[in-house]
């Protein structure tokens, strides 16, 4: 058994929206050493998530409680919503020597690698901006406009992959899974 899986580990995996992270992190969480962290937003759920296991879903005023506690461990404001992951479910994790899977946004992952904490970082690209525009739209949750937005915030954070560990291109669901659990020495 390699080190990386015999302690516990923070995985911060990170990407544009629609890239598959969801997808990724589904698949990853098969394995049964790696656990998903489930983060906290105030965006309304989007139809098919669950409380609890897509995010949290607080209210600003939760959240902002939440962040003046310092119960996240990064938080950050995304197109409008704030997202947040709770401390102590990834504390938690880790010292019941898990990989604790982090599918958060570039701010929030450079949060934590400011801080310090140990931790794997992977950026999961889309094969072409013309895909991820595909993969957007596709899912029918955001209007036009928003698209627009999230596609310039991918261009943003595409532009700081050069900051993660590793780069993943999601061309195939069961490919880029592969790449990551070899990353993570996991077999």
């Amino acid at each position: 058994m390699s080190e990386s899986v015999s302690a516990g580990k923070l995985v911060v995996l990170s990407g544009p929206s629609g890239v598959g992270k969801n997808t990724i992190c589904d698949k990853l969480v098969e394995h049964d050493r790696i656990e998903h962290s489930v983060s906290a937003t105030t965006r309304s759920p989007r139809s098919g998530e669950v409380e609890g296991e897509a995010y949290f879903f607080l209210t600003r005023e939760q959240f902002e409680r939440d962040v003046t506690a310092g119960r996240f461990l990064e938080h950050a404001a995304v197109l409008g919503h704030r997202y947040g992951t709770p401390r102590e479910a990834v504390e938690r994790s880790i010292a019941a020597r898990r990989l604790c899977l982090l599918n958060i946004d570039v701010a929030g992952a450079m949060q934590i690698k400011d801080s310090g904490m140990a931790a794997t970082f992977i950026f999961l690209m889309p094969p072409d901006l013309a895909e991820l525009e595909r993969r957007i739209t596709g899912r029918a949750s955001e209007t036009p406009e928003q698209v627009q937005q999230r596609l310039a915030l991918a261009r943003r954070e595409i532009e700081q992959r050069q900051e993660y560990d590793h780069m993943v291109v999601n061309d195939e669901v069961e490919r880029a899974v592969k790449e990551i659990l070899q990353i993570l020495g996991v077999t």
